[in-house]
């Protein structure tokens, strides 16, 4: 029988996460690729509603512009923090803060340019050999995601994707380039990120552009297939090389609950839930689920296998689970009847009557993030670790110099006390790593102004700024909840 826990166990990682196409910069240089993070524009003239479309859906129109070295168009995730400049002072303050881990992303066109080349970029391979020496130096644990919202631009337009099943070479010799490179210093590997929001926005997930698709559906579940066989092979490879490494999957968390007892409502919630699921059920657990079947019958969609595919996703399960939890949604089979909400992630959720809304319009649940973490701990028996948890919002410089952002550390110190709760229910959760610790380009939006850090950054939505960094409030109050491990809050 599992011992009773009170508190965070020793060792805990605490932390902060950011990703590549949104931190990094410096998207010219170094010998970098474009990525399908560098053809998402912002046009500050539309309405505020509108921000997160082109994220959705992307076209093939916007992907020429986008790849046009004479578009007018500002392209903010090619600029994002400037950390390829400020990586130094960046990781001093992250060891300032008391980091025990954290979670980056490696651009893979930093590495393969094109995505398909036979030798990697030794400019590129450098850069990370940098920051990984730094967090060494200051103690900090990396926890590095192998592919972050940036597949490599000609892997989409030469190749259509990840329904190419070609794509699984390339990712599986940048994975182990990644784990020759840098192995003896990673420990902790996350082989996608967000993996379910294959579904949301394929184009920024698996290089998919609907409008080519005869039918969307079959395309994200065939690329999602792929993906999977290739996490099993990258899994056994990194085992292989380092049998001590930590290999996770990753999934974007918005747990759904029926907003009435309406039956109705009660199974579209069943079916909101296993859209999240299924990818982790097969990535945790080692097979496609049982209702994959009926899943797949309904939407038309008929995975190809090659031979070995279902066994090799068998035989290399991850190691770890981890999700990103920002909010949660009412599903409900008649949004009609209701006044809808989900900020930008979801578009017919009703919405939560008994819940307050972030500056962007996502429901603020702390309470249902230790339900999450049961039902995942529940399901899987894994470690877990919470890779993205934050605040959105418009932070403002005070008369006084200051960022006063009392909101974000309310914010987090409530989502921290049911992680607290959520151990104590016995869950393995073994890390958190807040996300957006230091302001970068939203992720939705392309905005700099939606900020998540601790450390403000000086640029705007166009780019306009110093770059310069700079403290809110909220770094010094998680720098003692790291260092009284969670006590203090």
């Amino acid at each position: 029988m599992k011992q009773y826990r009170d508190t965070f166990p020793e060792g805990f990682l605490w932390g902060g996460a950011t990703a590549a196409n949104q931190v990094e910069g410096g998207w010219n240089e170094g010998g970098k690729g474009l990525s399908v993070a560098d053809c998402y524009s912002f046009d500050q003239t539309l309405p505020k509603e509108r921000w997160s479309d082109q994220w959705k859906r992307m076209t093939v129109a916007q992907v020429k512009e986008a790849m046009n070295p004479d578009s007018t168009k500002f392209f903010p995730k090619r600029h994002g923090a400037d950390f390829y400049h400020h990586w130094k002072e960046d990781i001093e303050l992250f060891a300032e803060m008391g980091f025990k881990a954290y979670r980056m992303s490696v651009a893979w066109s930093r590495i393969f340019p094109r995505g398909d080349e036979e030798t990697p970029n030794e400019e590129g391979l450098k850069f990370y050999d940098q920051v990984f020496d730094a967090l060494k130096e200051h103690h900090i644990e990396p926890i590095v995601t192998i592919s972050h919202y940036e597949l490599p631009l000609v892997l989409s337009v030469e190749y259509g994707g990840w329904v190419n099943r070609k794509l699984i070479d390339f990712y599986v010799r940048y994975a182990n380039v990644l784990f020759d490179r840098y192995g003896d210093r990673v420990k902790y590997w996350m082989t996608f990120n967000e993996i379910n929001s294959n579904l949301r926005h394929p184009f920024t997930s698996i290089g998919v552009i609907e409008e080519t698709c005869e039918n969307p559906e079959q395309a994200v579940f065939q690329a999602s297939h792929h993906q999977f066989v290739a996490s099993a092979m990258v899994t056994r490879d990194c085992h292989a090389k380092y049998p001590d490494a930590n290999v996770g999957c990753m999934i974007s968390y918005q747990m759904a609950t029926p907003y009435s007892c309406d039956p109705d409502d009660i199974q579209m919630c069943q079916e909101e839930q296993r859209k999240t699921l299924f990818f982790s059920d097969v990535q945790a657990n080692g097979r496609y689920p049982d209702y994959a079947a009926r899943m797949f019958r309904e939407r038309g969609v008929e995975i190809k296998m090659e031979e070995g595919d279902e066994e090799i996703i068998a035989a290399h399960p991850v190691d770890y689970v981890s999700f990103s939890y920002y909010m949660t949604m009412c599903a409900t089979a008649h949004p009609e009847r209701y006044e809808t909400t989900g900020g930008n992630l979801f578009s017919n959720a009703a919405k939560n009557p008994y819940l307050k809304s972030s500056d962007w319009g996502w429901q603020i649940d702390p309470k249902d993030l230790r339900v999450c973490l049961n039902q995942l701990n529940d399901f899987y028996h894994k470690p877990i670790i919470i890779a993205e948890n934050g605040l959105g919002a418009l932070d403002v410089i005070a008369e006084d110099g200051k960022i006063h952002d009392e909101y974000r550390i309310d914010y987090l110190r409530q989502h921290i006390e049911q992680m607290k709760e959520a151990i104590r229910d016995g869950v393995d959760l073994i890390g958190y790593t807040m996300w957006g610790c230091i302001d970068l380009v939203s992720a939705s939006t392309s905005q700099m102004s939606k900020r998540y850090g601790f450390i403000y950054v000086d640029a705007d939505d166009m780019g306009q700024g110093t770059y310069a960094r700079k403290k809110k409030d909220s770094f010094d109050w998680y720098a003692n909840v790291i260092r009284t491990n969670g006590e203090e809050l």
